[in-house]
């Protein structure tokens, strides 16, 4: 799909905000970042922070919805021949691949308290149900299903999203860490094997 530069430049700037939200709230705590500060660190005015989020707790969760649409994008790029489990994998690890330099200690230990706080557990369940909704209708694309009718494609978009839920918890907790990536291709991987039982 091709995207206008108008649209880019909104993804853009949709990006630096959320990016600005999850980076100070890290780092100061839920409750010590305004609209005002992370409007400020990503270089625009308070009023066009609300033109695209509701909120701060809203503009943190959101890279988790672009995840998920980008995902649903590359899907719809891969090969039509390719087994959807192994397109999947291909779609999912290209987004989660790890970036140079990896989180330190310090981030992931404040990643995991920001997002155990209850306040943002709402937000993180409407942006799963959009996030999964975008990659159904990729799914179903691909495999000739319709979300509203089939539940296959909403039961595969589902499985993904735990499966990227319980690779990012694991993440967190690892020690020695594993890169995320890793972590997210063994839960597709188990998944498209129908996740045998480990004790045979």
């Amino acid at each position: 799909m091709v995207v206008g530069l108008r649209e880019q430049k909104k993804q853009q700037t949709r990006a630096a905000l959320s990016w600005a939200a999850l980076r100070l709230a890290v780092e100061r705590g839920l409750a010590g970042v305004t609209v005002d500060d992370i409007a400020a660190e990503a270089g625009v005015s308070p009023r066009t922070f609300n033109n695209y989020f509701s909120g701060k707790h809203e503009a943190i969760v959101w890279r988790h919805l672009d995840r998920f649409a980008r995902i649903a994008e590359l899907l719809r790029a891969r090969p039509a021949d390719e087994p959807l489990w192994t397109a999947l994998a291909g779609a999912a690890g290209t987004v989660f691949a790890p970036t140079e330099p990896g989180p330190t200690a310090e981030w992931t230990a404040g990643v995991r308290l920001l997002l155990a706080q209850p306040e943002l557990r709402g937000e993180f369940v409407k942006a799963a149900s959009a996030a999964e909704r975008e990659l159904a209708l990729a799914v179903g694309e691909r495999t000739g299903t319709d979300p509203d009718r089939d539940m296959y494609p909403r039961l595969v978009a589902a499985a993904v999203g735990s499966a990227v839920h319980v690779a990012s918890e694991q993440w967190l907790r690892t020690e020695p860490p594993v890169a995320l990536d890793v972590l997210l291709a063994d839960a597709l991987e188990q998944l498209a094997t129908g996740l045998p039982d480990p004790r045979a």
